[in-house]
């Protein structure tokens, strides 16, 4: 049986980010995919983008890791593209849309957000009828068949649905859950690229970091605006900036 963990949403938190791979060290997962945003929100996205091209086998593009490269005259924005630096910015200009593979029997689709875009925010609590959409293919996907396992990060939600006999999950955050205060991170096992029916599981794990240390070096960093990042860290809850 294959295990694969799955980390998205990272956003320059190194110090969740080093829970997280401590933590899949310890389980003896070999194998990690992570599913955007590496970047944006916290102060360290140059070496988060670092660490995931070291760790990560397969990186797929975040909303966050798309914008960034745009011209842009905002103070925050120009402050963390100053940071990564051109090769950066190049790197995530370049990366893939989404991952697919067969697990058990069942066809895998991981993306950012949405198999539409990347920037398409769909919630645990949305109607039905838009979660289902979430199975679905488009032109961004290498296959157009129907996903019988979908899973994704953006909304920084970790949950795991069932429905109409196909599973949804979203991995939550790493590096700014909005739940509660802990990293997040989700591990596939199955049989790697197998088209029999073979038993699969899907678990999301919940890491404590040291988020004081976060929020220290968001301080040092010089980083415009830190407060609300800082309380979204500390709580585990939507802060809007006030600026």
């Amino acid at each position: 049986m294959a295990q694969i963990a799955l980390i998205s949403d990272i956003h320059g938190n190194i110090p969740a980010l080093e829970a997280v791979l401590r933590d899949i060290q310890r389980r003896g997962i070999e194998i990690i995919y992570c599913l955007g945003d590496l970047i944006g929100k916290g102060p360290h996205g140059d070496v988060a983008v670092d660490m995931v091209r070291t760790h990560c086998q397969q990186v797929i593009k975040g909303n966050w890791d798309d914008f960034i490269g745009y011209e842009t005259d905002d103070p925050s924005l120009l402050w963390h593209q100053h940071r990564l630096g051109s090769e950066r910015l190049q790197y995530l200009a370049g990366l893939p849309y989404v991952i697919e593979f067969m697990m058990s029997g069942k066809w895998v689709r991981l993306f950012h957000a949405s198999p539409r875009s990347v920037y398409e925010r769909i919630q645990p609590w949305d109607d039905q009828e838009k979660r289902a959409t979430l199975f679905h293919s488009s032109p961004l996907c290498g296959s157009p068949r129907i996903a019988d396992v979908a899973g994704y990060g953006d909304i920084h939600n970790a949950y795991h649905q069932h429905l109409d006999g196909r599973t949804l999950f979203n991995t939550g955050s790493v590096g700014n859950p909005l739940e509660m205060p802990e990293a997040s991170y989700v591990v596939l096992e199955g049989v790697y690229g197998s088209e029999d029916p073979a038993p699969l599981n899907i678990q999301c794990i919940r890491v404590p970091y040291p988020i004081g240390q976060a929020v220290q070096d968001a301080l040092e960093s010089g980083m415009p605006h830190p407060e609300s990042y800082i309380l979204e860290i500390r709580t585990g809850r939507y802060q809007a900036r006030k600026d």
